[in-house]
């Protein structure tokens, strides 16, 4: 067989290319063919088909994205924004933090453990690459009905990949999201968030400058498993009709990254890289075309010489490959000698595989002859930009026409009762603790906050105990009601979480998982959530670092509810005056913090107890949030509060069942004569929360929540072994924590 070279392709251009196979239109095929004058060898088919997906290269929400930067608050806090591996946030000392969710929804669902496990590693190199140690990671999770049984095949898969991969690594799990709903019931959402931590001079860049600067490949083998890999599986439906696509899963070797981080962390401490990338999706294609990209020259790149762990690879398939635990560094020629000494101390192959050149393509041989010569921009950047029709679909009016508050509601104390219980034990509002309890949430002993706290918390300086909280939030029944204001939602949730926790929300970083985006609904459902975060985080003052948007999570034509995943980065100066959310000690006093209203439009009182989704989501005021946010930092800060939780999913029977059962203490609610019990219980009206505060600093906390205008109503004392709303009914702590936690292992057995 000729091997297809780029002479060879501009001397045969009537030769067919499975430019189809490899999910590419045929439009885009023909842009290929002018981009270089010449039809594509299969090597550059093969780079442009996995760089050009709806993966990496955002072509059909891209258009939208750019509203994160044209509407990007003003905060001296970005050192790097949008465009780079993560995002990175200065939170003083001369400390910089960088953080980002990613998604690998597509390859959880064919091979859940390695599905999972490889998001992680995943997420941890972009973290990496920004010359960060990763010091911590988040899971927010989706899967189908908690009952069907392919739950049972696909989430405990899911929890060990994750748990196991980032186990060994040693990093906390601190926090994330599990969420069930029969809408993601082929498609569960498999989001991976880590955060890092470095100085300021330590950032890191992806770009390769400097003609004569070598390009080394270090880390695991290239093998065959993940050929096209997430770039390809995230860029289709999923159809019943088709074969499951278990190579294209990643597998991943979590020791394997562990000498990675450290080998990488001593290179950077050296200052031996010009440049880094790390190889995720789309592999070696993406990490030299970007690279080559974003520096000042072009790139030549040795394929023959890339270690691998299957000799019969194509150069087509080592291109594609996303195996796991690999590392792009541009070197300077008198660095490199002492960069593969690290890398052998390490037991890390390393190879040096090309050199930066003064021209301006990224050219690629294979055993002397040229495969690819390509303009790196073309391939890494200006790939296909697709304005999508979108429309407001048909149902939405009926959608929300069909108000909750018009179903049955309980009419005595009793029938209230009961629903409380069927609310804390449904599926999503139970205890999580059979799943977070395969995490280590406290390796390394610098997490103070972790799951099922508000947000995950670690100190990052232990002299002054400088910490770092994070939350992610997102609720898809509330978007799928009106998707402007469930963005906004999950993004004020989120905000409102770290706030809880004592901590100033700096910076956001989101994943956005939708259906197919040739549906002209769902293109509206996305363009609308996206617009809707993009103002709220320029009302907030909090900036878009980065993310990922995932696309096509559905199976045939069943999208799942639109999904944006919000994260929320904030700095606590101390540690030591984090806010938990148990309720530590009777005798204080329960105040609940905002406006409570007749809001029960995707809550979960309207699921749980009349399967119902329909009415209007939660109105949003981003004042109040802001407001809100500043009261709980600044009341923890000077010790006016000893728990502080906020109010979301649930409402305030959640929050106090939560509260309670982590604290250990119960509670004596008076419900004020100007709301029906009812509604005090189950709305899910926004910016609200609730705190505990000492009888010494009733005076004082009023006065501060007087002085600022924020509605505060002291509903309660922490007293006894239950929850007593008076003169309505009382449950025994021991009766909710059995209803609250037997629910996910029964489920689960």
């Amino acid at each position: 067989m000729t091997l297809d070279t780029v002479s060879h392709a501009a001397g045969t251009p009537e030769t067919a290319l499975p430019w189809a196979e490899l999910g590419l239109k045929e439009d885009e095929y023909e842009r290929i063919r002018e981009i270089l004058g010449r039809r594509p060898t299969g090597a550059e088919l093969a780079m442009y088909s996995v760089m050009w997906s709806e993966h990496c290269s955002y072509k059909s929400s891209k258009v939208h994205l750019k509203q994160f930067g044209e509407k990007a608050p003003e905060t001296d806090a970005l050192l790097v924004g949008i465009g780079e591996n993560a995002g990175v946030v200065d939170v003083g000392q001369g400390y910089a933090v960088t953080f980002k969710v990613e998604s690998h929804n597509h390859p959880s669902y064919i091979e859940p453990y390695q599905g999972a496990a490889t998001g992680v590693g995943g997420i941890v190199r972009d973290i990496l690459a920004m010359g960060a140690r990763p010091v911590a990671v988040m899971d927010p999770l989706r899967f189908g009905a908690a009952d069907h049984p392919d739950t049972k095949r696909v989430l405990p898969g899911v929890v060990a990949g994750i748990g196991g991969y980032g186990n060994c690594l040693g990093l906390p799990n601190i926090g994330g999201e599990v969420v069930f709903d029969p809408c993601y019931q082929g498609n569960p959402l498999v989001n991976a968030l880590c955060v890092g931590v470095m100085k300021h001079e330590d950032i890191h860049l992806a770009k390769a400058s400097g003609a004569g600067n070598k390009v080394i490949l270090y880390g695991a083998r290239t093998g065959g498993d993940g050929i096209g890999g997430v770039s390809v599986l995230a860029s289709e439906t999923f159809d019943s009709t088709k074969p499951a696509k278990r190579p294209a899963v990643q597998v991943g070797d979590p020791f394997q990254e562990k000498l990675l981080i450290e080998c990488t962390l001593e290179i950077f401490r050296e200052d031996l890289v010009a440049g880094i990338q790390d190889l995720g999706g789309a592999g070696l294609s993406c990490a030299t075309s970007e690279l080559a990209s974003a520096g000042s020259g072009g790139m030549r790149v040795e394929l023959d010489t890339v270690p691998l762990r299957d000799s019969s690879l194509s150069p087509e398939e080592i291109l594609m490959s996303e195996s796991q635990e690999r590392m792009c560094a541009i070197v300077e020629p008198g660095k490199v000698d002492r960069f593969l000494e690290i890398c052998e101390k390490w037991d890390v192959i390393a190879t040096v595989i090309g050199e930066v050149t003064e021209g301006e393509q990224l050219e690629i041989f294979w055993h002397g002859d040229k495969i690819v010569d390509v303009p790196p921009r073309s391939v890494a950047h200006e790939g296909p930009t697709y304005h999508r029709p979108y429309a407001r679909p048909d149902w939405q009016d009926a959608l929300q026409a069909d108000d909750a508050g018009a179903l049955p509601r309980p009419e005595s104390g009793e029938e209230l009762r009961k629903h409380v219980l069927q609310v804390v034990a449904s599926p999503n509002q139970a205890s999580k603790s059979w799943i977070t309890d395969q995490y280590d949430r406290f390796v390394q002993g610098n997490t103070v906050l972790a799951q099922p706290e508000d947000a995950g918390m670690v100190r990052i300086d232990e002299e002054s105990n400088l910490g770092v909280a994070v939350s992610t939030d997102g609720n898809g029944r509330y978007t799928k009601l009106d998707p402007y204001t469930g963005a906004q939602l999950a993004l004020a949730e989120s905000y409102r979480n770290v706030a809880a926790a004592g901590a100033k929300p700096l910076a956001v970083s989101d994943c956005l998982n939708f259906g197919s985006p040739e549906d002209p609904a769902v293109m509206w459902q996305f363009a609308e959530a996206t617009r809707g975060l993009a103002d709220a985080c320029l009302e907030l003052g909090t900036p878009v670092t980065g993310g990922n948007v995932s696309l096509y999570n559905q199976t045939g034509e069943t999208a799942i509810h639109p999904t944006p995943v919000v994260a929320v980065l904030g700095v606590i100066d101390d540690v030591h005056r984090r806010t938990p959310m148990g309720f530590a000690e009777d005798g204080q006093l329960i105040y609940l913090l905002g406006d409570t209203r007749d809001e029960l439009g995707g809550s979960a009182w309207s699921q749980v107890v009349h399967d119902h989704l329909g009415g209007l989501p939660p109105r949003v005021d981003l004042e109040r949030e802001r407001l809100l946010a500043e009261i709980l930092v600044a009341a923890s800060r000077d010790g006016m509060i000893d728990a502080a939780h906020d109010l979301s999913d649930g409402g305030l029977a959640q929050a106090l069942t939560e509260s309670c059962l982590k604290g250990g203490h119960g509670a004596r609610i008076v419900v004020p004569d100007s709301i029906d019990p009812f509604v005090l219980l189950f709305s899910e009206s926004a910016g609200r929360a609730i705190v505990t505060v000492p009888r010494s600093e009733e005076v004082r906390f009023n006065d501060m929540c007087g002085a600022r205008g924020l509605p505060v109503t002291r509903i309660g004392i922490v007293d006894g072994d239950g929850i007593d709303v008076q003169g309505q009914f009382v449950l025994p702590l021991a009766e909710l924590r059995e209803a609250h936690e037997a629910t996910i292992p029964a489920l689960l057995a």
